[in-house]
């Protein structure tokens, strides 16, 4: 069978590095190019032919449902598991195994809910099929592979090793990583064992190639960023918007400026770089806003200069403030004339007066 009917999607991870983005939003709802980051991901799978899609839940697990239902308006059919404990990712999969409806010998395909990538999923199966895999991952190439784990594979593709991250230069033996899509073979999500932690990276895939199986790698090094860090979360959603990650969820063209339907910019006010400004936000006269992000409700006064930054739901940025990559959380207030910079988070709920800042960072 050379296409897959069937995905897990691990959306449970609390999304810590990402504070305050994730105070009130588990990671995979935080909006990315004016829908939540998650539908990018569904509606990608779909266009692959995923018809089926369980949704391994933890953080925050009952926002998920009333949003997305039963999938029907993305077409697909969704189904939510919540972890009671966190169970890692090797677990979040075993834990979700009664839903799937494959049989042992077909595949399915397994989705990390932070990366944002334009791998080719069809191109993924079919390799898998082609090979007879029993585990088929995507990987990328990336220039530093120091934070990543790596795995090198043979002139056929085939998997012989996962490195934890390497610490000398002679350690860094590849520069494939592991990206964080898989396609199993049905039969082998059942070998991973059950009611406990397990870590699909540390323990699950060492496992199986030390037992004999075949895990096939494909390196596909289109377009991959991880969500991780906010900086990351506002590259990526700009990305989308500029259409340089590519989703067929982006609600409009893609272009330098994603505007939602009930915002308000003022005439003159200049907005850059695949900037969104989400539902009901207001931005004032004369404001500079490149790459970033304003969420709902929030409001941006006149003068103000955000750049690579994001702008929490109903927060608002004072006149003349200049925010350079900075994450300001929801329902925050920074009075006018301040000067935020450099990976400064001020928190959901926070006030800064007028003038109070000239300039801070978290380094």
């Amino acid at each position: 069978m050379t296409e897959a009917r069937e995905a897990i999607l691990l959306v449970g991870g609390k999304g810590t590095r990402l504070r305050p983005l994730t105070v009130h939003t588990p990671k995979p709802m935080v909006p990315a190019a004016g829908v939540p980051f998650l539908t990018h991901q569904l509606a990608r799978a779909r266009a692959a032919g995923v018809e089926h899609i369980v949704l391994a839940t933890s953080y925050l697990a009952e926002v998920f449902e009333p949003y997305f239902g039963d999938g029907s308006s993305l077409g697909l059919s969704i189904e939510y598991v919540t972890e009671r404990e966190p169970l890692g990712t090797g677990g979040a999969i075993r834990n979700v195994a009664s839903r799937l409806a494959s049989a042992p010998d077909e595949p399915v395909i397994v989705f990390n809910g932070d990366i944002l990538t334009g791998l080719d999923i069809r191109a993924l199966v079919a390799a898998h099929a082609t090979s007879g895999a029993d585990v088929s991952l995507h990987l990328t190439r990336v220039e530093d592979p120091r934070a990543f784990g790596l795995v090198p594979t043979d002139a056929t593709g085939r998997v012989t090793a996962f490195l934890e991250k390497p610490q000398t230069p002679e350690e860094i033996v590849t520069d494939q990583i592991n990206a964080g899509a898989y396609v199993f073979r049905r039969s082998v999500i059942d070998t991973i064992p059950a009611g406990r932690p397990v870590s699909v990276e540390r323990e699950t895939f060492p496992g199986l190639l030390e037992s004999g199986a075949h895990l096939q790698g494909m390196v596909d090094s289109t377009y991959w960023l991880d969500l991780g860090t906010p900086q990351a979360f506002v590259r990526g959603s700009a990305d989308l918007v500029l259409g340089r990650a590519p989703s067929p969820a982006v609600p409009g063209r893609c272009g330098d400026r994603l505007v939602l339907p009930t915002a308000s910019v003022a005439a003159d006010a200049k907005l850059t770089g695949g900037t969104v400004v989400g539902e009901g936000a207001l931005i004032g006269e004369g404001a500079r806003i490149t790459g970033s992000t304003v969420l709902a409700g929030a409001v941006v006064e006149p003068g103000a200069v955000i750049t690579d930054s994001l702008v929490g739901a109903g927060a608002r940025i004072g006149s003349r403030t200049v925010l350079t990559g900075a994450v300001i959380g929801d329902g925050a207030h920074v009075g006018a004339d301040n000067e935020l910079r450099d990976g400064i988070r001020i928190w959901c709920g926070a006030s800064l007066p007028d003038a109070s800042v000239r300039f801070s960072s978290d380094q």
